[in-house]
């Protein structure tokens, strides 16, 4: 199997609403592929599937070659597959420092605890990550201070922490400033050349994913509707018709 992740005629249905109906999908290593499709289209249900939020009815989900069908999210994150959220999951109270440490993945935290005991190299490490991101003159400044795209930015850092082989970003540039959405998609080419992390990324701003993306798949009512390189899906008569309007 060539793909880091595939996933393989996956099926979830909610009571009568079929969300995903047999999508298989790839993302090779060190891809950067793109999501889209109308709201409603099952993309964000698709994330959830792969990480392992909720049981799927039917197909696979392979990782590195091995099947993660049903595993939990822990189990999934520990494996190298790790998802952002369309709303930042920031602890707002702590310091942008905080928030690196506190994503450290910890197997006796039952809660979120702090003052913790953490390496020298965590530190090291956190503060290397802040700096990534731009964010290292916010390092001692409570992140729900931040603007939005600086918590879309700190959010990426606190993904880094984890080591992830791939990243599922679910709507990264949602409600940020046009600056600093450049600058968030700067640091996710870095991501990709400096990590080796492919990137798999739902987004609704067509400039940013036709920008970014090496490849594009276009769901609808739950399906995959077409799949390839952008500047094919850009013209693609269904996807218009579906999704980019005319």
């Amino acid at each position: 199997m060539n793909a880091q992740l595939a996933v393989r005629q996956v099926s979830k249905r909610f009571g009568g609403v079929l969300a995903n109906d047999r999508i298989s999908l790839e993302v090779r290593r060190g891809e950067i592929v793109g999501l889209i499709g109308p709201n409603g289209s099952g993309k964000t249900t698709l994330f959830n599937s792969i990480v392992g939020h909720h049981p799927i009815d039917s197909g696979t989900v392979w990782f590195e070659g091995a099947n993660i069908t049903g595993l939990s999210v822990q189990k999934v994150t520990r494996a190298g597959v790790l998802r952002t959220f369309q709303m930042t999951r920031i602890y707002r109270s702590m310091t942008c420092l905080e928030n690196l440490l506190i994503s450290l993945p910890h197997p006796n935290l039952r809660s979120i605890q702090l003052p913790r005991r953490f390496p020298a190299s965590a530190a090291s490490r956190a503060l290397s990550l802040l700096d990534f991101v731009g964010l290292s003159e916010q390092r001692d400044r409570t992140a729900g201070d931040l603007s939005y795209g600086q918590q879309r930015l700190l959010e990426v850092a606190m993904a880094l922490m984890n080591e992830p082989k791939i990243l599922l970003l679910d709507e990264p540039t949602a409600g940020i400033s046009p600056w600093l959405i450049d600058v968030l998609i700067a640091r996710l080419r870095l991501v990709r050349r400096e990590f080796g992390i492919s990137l798999l990324m739902i987004e609704h701003n067509m400039r940013v994913i036709f920008d970014i993306a090496e490849r594009v798949y276009c769901l609808d009512r739950g399906s995959v509707l077409a799949e390839g390189p952008p500047e094919r899906i850009r013209s693609d008569a269904r996807v218009i018709e579906a999704y980019l309007g005319g």
